[in-house]
């Protein structure tokens, strides 16, 4: 009986440990075919943790910077998957974040192949979900906007996408190396777009920046909370919990919340809080109810806004009190309402008394 027919894309693979240093073996052969149906296999093989475990710890990893200068673009697109897979474990992230591959990698960033760019942008992104890997990719950040700036005139969604998603996880870390490059206003100028996928990360981006004292106060300078506040009303939960993070982070300066306030966010956030969300973005639906909670407290140290607040102190009081709600809204919004009374309290008490 004949067996299943052979696979000409993919290496022949040696049994048991012996598959991996064969394979890397003939990433070293002169013929690019040889070495593509050498890393097809590989991506195979790197599906499993234990040939993962044995590739990092055989030192095979270093094999791989050669082929980042290989005159054949896919054996380059081809390497960057190989790399991508082997990301998706922890070991590999912290053997490829310690070797000496993170440099060449990033200079793939230029590369002419369209696929290999994405592919090493799938790389960096993965490395970034890390604080280890965000802390190094921190020198490339200048490099990342760069990049930026050159897919968005380009209008190339994938790139943008996954570099936006990279510039976000380090600016978490540390947002003044984008904040150095005019990240706030080149990112803002994002929030319209018409892909819900760049208005999300866009969106998610302008609150990683928007979390240090400089990020608020370009915000403000900007001009870019309008855009901000009509995110509220987008159809994606994602995108509605990233503009009220932004709010949140920009209702801190003094500035920022009398921006708020003249844009009228109390009802548009008391709305958010009490409406029902749907269930299967539940994760998303959270982010937007603390954040939209957290952004009416910061928003009630101004007279303005505790006076619209005592208003509507109901709603936050029956949202505190639900007890089908999750622990952490739950308690924040005891906060909103604790914070509201105690300064209510605070002004009748220096109300003078009139005999």
């Amino acid at each position: 009986m004949a067996g299943p027919p052979a696979d000409w894309t993919r290496a022949p693979v040696a049994f048991g440990r012996r598959a991996v240093p064969q394979l890397f073996g003939e990433l070293m052969r002169p013929e690019a075919e040889v070495r593509l149906r050498a890393l097809a296999s590989l991506c195979g093989l790197m599906r499993d943790p234990e040939r993962v475990y044995q590739a990092v710890r055989g030192g095979f990893l270093e094999q791989l910077k050669v082929l980042f200068v290989d005159e054949d673009p896919s054996v380059r697109t081809k390497t960057c998957e190989l790399l991508h897979l082997m990301t998706s474990h922890s070991i590999s992230r912290q053997a490829l974040l310690s070797s000496s591959l993170l440099h060449p990698l990033a200079l793939l960033m230029d590369d002419p192949s369209s696929s290999c760019r994405r592919s090493l942008l799938l790389v960096l992104n993965s490395l970034a979900l890390l604080p280890e890997g965000a802390e190094a990719l921190l020198t490339l950040v200048p490099k990342l906007m760069q990049k930026l700036r050159q897919v968005m005139e380009e209008e190339v969604e994938v790139e943008e996408v996954l570099l936006l998603s990279t510039i976000t996880s380090c600016s978490r870390l540390d947002a003044l190396p984008a904040l150095a490059c005019d990240a706030v206003l080149l990112v803002g100028g994002r929030l319209s777009h018409l892909s819900p996928n760049i208005r999300r990360e866009a969106s998610a981006a302008l609150m990683a920046l928007s979390a240090c004292e400089e990020g608020r106060r370009r915000v403000c300078e900007e001009a870019l909370l309008p855009a901000v506040v009509e995110l509220l009303q987008d159809g994606d939960v994602a995108v509605q919990a990233n503009a009220a993070g932004v709010l949140m982070y920009t209702g801190v300066i003094t500035t920022g919340k009398q921006r708020c306030l003249d844009l009228n966010v109390i009802p548009m956030l008391l709305d958010l809080v009490t409406r029902d969300q749907e269930q299967q973005e539940e994760r998303s639906r959270k982010a937007l109810i603390m954040f939209s909670l957290r952004a009416l407290t910061t928003l009630a140290e101004a007279p303005l806004g505790r006076r619209l607040l005592l208003e509507q102190l109901p709603l936050l009081v029956r949202r505190s009190e639900a007890a089908e709600e999750d622990l952490d809204i739950r308690r924040a919004a005891q906060t909103a309402v604790l914070i509201n009374k105690q300064r209510r309290q605070t002004e009748t008490d220096m109300i003078p008394y009139s005999p």
